[in-house]
């Protein structure tokens, strides 16, 4: 079994680049054969153009992390507090609005460090919970959230250029 020295570093308006080719990789490894080609192309030059990631990194109340395995990006994190969050929570709430992986590091302890690292952050900022969206069709996200404990508590609508879908709102309760 190959160990894989994973480093989670603080990403700020440089990463810009990174972030983007991470998130238009890893979206559409994720989404591409359920979101019509061209509702996802929308989506992906929409969401991750770099000028609106550039404003989403400059956000005082989101905060990127890149996980790097030997100098490469293997993807990324993405946490929101007070009025960043993207759905109306709890002011002492931490969102995970994003864990990105790319597809080649799955399962290779990537996105367990970059939860640990959310949750890491949410205990230091003292949150009273930790909570995130994703789609109950993406069957590996949902069962990863299910293993550190988060449950689903409501549902909402996610849109990707002229198409819907619904997705769980899932928490994690954070205890002292």
């Amino acid at each position: 079994m190959v160990c894989y020295d994973i480093e989670i570093l603080p990403a700020g308006s440089g990463d810009v680049p990174a972030l983007v080719k991470v998130g238009r990789q890893t979206f559409f490894e994720t989404f591409h054969k359920t979101i019509a080609e061209e509702n996802l192309l929308h989506y992906l030059d929409e969401s991750f153009h770099p000028d609106r990631m550039l404003k989403e990194v400059s956000h005082p109340e989101s905060h990127f992390y890149l996980a790097r395995i030997n100098g490469t990006v293997a993807g990324y994190l993405k946490v929101n507090t007070g009025k960043a969050q993207t759905e109306p929570q709890n002011e002492k709430a931490l969102e995970v609005e994003r864990i990105y992986v790319k597809k080649e590091w799955h399962g290779k302890s990537v996105g367990q460090a970059l939860m640990d690292h959310a949750l890491k952050i949410a205990r230091n900022k003292k949150a009273t919970y930790v909570w995130l969206g994703v789609w109950p069709k993406n069957y590996r996200a949902v069962r990863f959230y299910q293993k550190y404990g988060f449950e689903v508590f409501d549902t909402h609508t996610f849109h990707t250029a002229g198409e819907y879908q619904t997705d769980y709102l899932m928490k994690l309760p954070m205890i002292d």
